[in-house]
């Protein structure tokens, strides 16, 4: 335990070093006072959600993470889980833990503009990140906390943001600079709560493996070090929980895969950007080109079309069906009125970019795809399923934790009947 500790502890250091964004960084625990669990929930079970960002669904065979293949064989592996369009972070991680595809619960993309508010959104915004006006649908943890559920966040997307004007009871924000020891720690002593106060769902989420894939590409040796830190990590978490005797599930996931991509040709959008006119969110995969005046919308997306090579041009209600992404998908307004698609390898980028990417349409592109395993009490042993949409994932979680819902979602129970005693 200790040699695995201090490995871990030595990644986040280099981890840290490369991708801290700020000295200012809070790395403070958020308690929300006076929150306890009634009766009812001090009976439920356990949950710990983990995610590993980037973690591509054949990772734990192409690099032979041993703790991970161990605790597929002890539970249940999907042969992949398959990411919402598009494929990239905040619109999955916010899939996961609601059901809803990104048109329907407002993650349209890492960025985005909503013409309603002239307002954008981006990862890097602290202000729109904690804006619970860009976040619909019920998350997980604002709805156990509707039913009188403790809950905890060890980072998660929209996990800042007071969603259903719930915050977790318990919650971090987003920061690279806290040791994995500590956080495990963290964990533990969640877990060791009294009961009135114990969180029943924790989420727990790992940056390092996507990291490495965008800086050196998924075959690389800094990606393969990437996944076995992150196989190390969570076996250090699944030996420290089990010692506290609680019946605890976990769920290990990813909200993406990762692939090279050719980088000596980058796609560059074929008109001037006239901001008068329009407005562009770029996610690299994926543009969306919001036009002010929709009288020249088809002259401009004709001069798109016209021009385009190594990526599709599509008018938001002519969007295939497949990429739930259409007019009619979206609910909040945030899909441009014009998308262009790139086909894998390419990406949009006015400069060199990185190696490696993701982003584009899974069932085209495999590498896309994305890592499911479950653990625990309430799990079949030793079971291998054929790979499932991750907005699936809610109503797993909602069985695990007994927590009964009537708002629409997209994912169904098809899996849970699947995988669970």
């Amino acid at each position: 335990m200790n040699r695995i500790l201090f490995s871990v502890i030595a990644f986040v250091f280099l981890a840290i070093l490369n991708f801290s964004a700020s000295a200012q960084q809070d790395t403070s625990q958020k308690i929300v006072p006076n929150r306890k669990n009634t009766p009812e929930q001090q009976e439920k079970p356990y949950v710990i959600l983990i995610s590993a960002d980037g973690f591509r669904y054949d990772y734990i065979k192409k690099y032979k993470t041993p703790f991970l293949n161990q605790l597929a064989r002890s539970g249940v592996k999907a042969e992949a889980l398959i990411p919402s369009f598009p494929s990239i972070t905040f619109p999955n991680h916010y899939t996961l833990v609601t059901g809803m595809y990104p048109s329907h619960h407002g993650l349209v993309g890492n960025n985005m503009y909503d013409p309603k508010t002239a307002s954008r959104y981006s990862m890097g915004n602290a202000k729109a990140v904690k804006d619970p006006a860009w976040y619909g649908g019920v998350p997980i943890w604002t709805l156990a906390e509707q039913q009188g559920m403790v809950s905890a966040c060890f980072y998660w997307p929209g996990s800042e943001a007071a969603i259903g004007g719930k915050f977790p009871t318990y919650y971090y924000p987003y920061n690279e600079k806290i040791p994995i020891a500590n956080r495990i720690q963290t964990v533990v002593k969640w877990l060791s709560l009294p009961e009135t106060e114990r969180p029943h769902l924790i989420s727990f989420y790992f940056p390092e493996v996507d990291h490495m894939g965008h800086l050196f590409g998924p075959d690389a040796q800094e990606t393969e070090k990437a996944v076995q830190w992150v196989d190390s990590a969570v076996n250090a978490l699944n030996q420290a929980v089990n010692k506290t005797g609680l019946p605890v599930n976990f769920i290990f996931v990813s909200d993406h895969g990762m692939t090279a991509i050719n980088r000596e040709v980058p796609l560059k959008l074929p008109i001037k950007v006239d901001t008068s006119e329009i407005t562009v969110a770029s996610n690299g995969t994926i543009l969306n080109i919001h036009v002010k005046d929709k009288k020249k919308l088809k002259t401009i997306y004709s001069t798109i079309r016209s021009n385009a090579q190594h990526y599709q041009v599509y008018l938001t209600d002519k969007v295939p069906s497949k990429y739930h992404y259409s007019k009619k998908d979206d609910h909040y307004n945030r899909i441009g009125d014009i998308i262009l698609i790139a086909d894998a390898p390419y990406y949009f980028s006015n400069n060199k970019p990185y190696i490696g990417a993701h982003g584009y349409d899974p069932y085209q592109t495999p590498d896309m795809q994305a890592t499911f395993i479950a653990w625990g009490p309430a799990f079949k042993q030793g079971l291998t399923i054929p790979a499932f949409e991750n907005v699936h994932v809610y109503p797993i979680l909602t069985k695990l934790l007994g927590l009964p819902y009537d708002h629409t979602i997209d994912g169904k129970n098809k899996i849970v009947k699947e995988i669970m005693k």
